[in-house]
């Protein structure tokens, strides 16, 4: 396989996760700001920085109003992380790689993008968000049914596995840095009912919350919660969940252990660190400054993974 092949799979497994991380973060906001009683520009606003879209936002809009950050990260063309470029960016990645993917995982990312396009042709009203926001998973969905129920598990199937969990980790980091910036209007509210329902949003958000009761009894407390989604190493978007299992591909890209990759070097100093973690020291150190250490991190695994299989035969 080339490494042309290889880049495109990892990056249309990326953008696949993108689109629907994106649209996971719109929820987010969307949840947040019908628990507030004035204005919601705050939230969205930090929506956007947090989607990494503040600038190109900004040369666009003077105001974060719901309708035009929703059509923003859902529709616009012009942001190159919206859910519209994501799944383009997504299916034109499939067709470079067509001959790697089965019939079914060809058809299933095209179905998607043509389901989409349709979907998201108009700007979406405030009534309809929450079920184009479950359409838009769901697509993503469909596409790693077919994955996961055709393709042959060889290196074909780590590089598109690479690709949907460094994306994953990201965004799951991304989500919890909202509720570090968005959710509390003042830290008076730390521990108050307003922050416990914040937290309960982002187990939404990241269709995690009966997966939570079923493990916690239905008491929440934010210390739980983020426990869940950073170090929980069987919930499937937590962040320790995440570099488990994209070292165990760079593993099977790599069993040589004696000729290792920079990347699975990195990746598995990440998942020592992880590994090594409690959420009392997570919160001690600062939700924020662990949020951020671990993006960067993340950001040069998967610089160094395209650098490692630029030329992989």
């Amino acid at each position: 396989m080339l490494g042309k092949t290889a880049s495109g799979l990892f990056w249309m497994f990326r953008h696949l996760e993108r689109s629907e991380n994106t649209a996971r973060l719109v929820e987010a906001g969307f949840r947040m700001s019908l628990t507030r009683t004035s204005s919601n520009e705050t939230e969205w606003a930090s929506i956007v920085t947090t989607a990494g879209c503040s600038q190109a936002y900004g040369e666009r809009y003077e105001h974060y109003e719901t309708g035009q950050v929703t059509d923003f990260l859902l529709r616009d063309r012009g942001n190159p992380s919206s859910v519209m470029s994501s799944i383009e960016a997504a299916r034109n990645n499939a067709r470079m790689v067509r001959t790697a993917l089965t019939r079914e995982v060809w058809e299933a990312m095209n179905g998607a993008w043509l389901v989409l396009k349709q979907v998201l042709e108009k700007p979406v009203s405030a009534a309809a968000l929450p079920g184009v926001l479950a359409s838009i998973r769901q697509q993503g969905a469909l596409v790693r049914a077919a994955l996961h129920g055709t393709m042959l598990r060889n290196d074909i199937f780590c590089f598109c596995r690479l690709g949907s969990f460094v994306e994953r980790a990201d965004n799951m980091a991304r989500i919890l840095d909202v509720k570090y910036y968005v959710l509390l209007p003042s830290t008076s509210y730390v521990g108050s009912s307003l922050d416990n329902v914040q937290w309960e949003t982002i187990l939404r958000s990241a269709s995690a919350e009966r997966s939570f009761n079923w493990i916690h009894g239905g008491e929440t407390t934010p210390q739980d919660i983020a426990d869940f989604l950073i170090l929980d190493r069987q919930m499937p978007r937590s962040l320790i969940y995440c570099v488990e299992k994209f070292t165990h591909n760079l593993r099977a890209l790599c069993p040589d252990a004696e000729a290792s990759k920079p990347s699975q070097v990195m990746a598995e100093t990440m998942m020592t660190r992880l590994r090594g973690q409690t959420i009392e020291q997570v919160f001690q150190t600062g939700l924020h400054e662990f949020l951020v250490d671990f993006r960067e991190c993340n950001d040069a695994l998967a610089a160094q993974i395209e650098i490692d299989f630029r030329f992989y035969e």
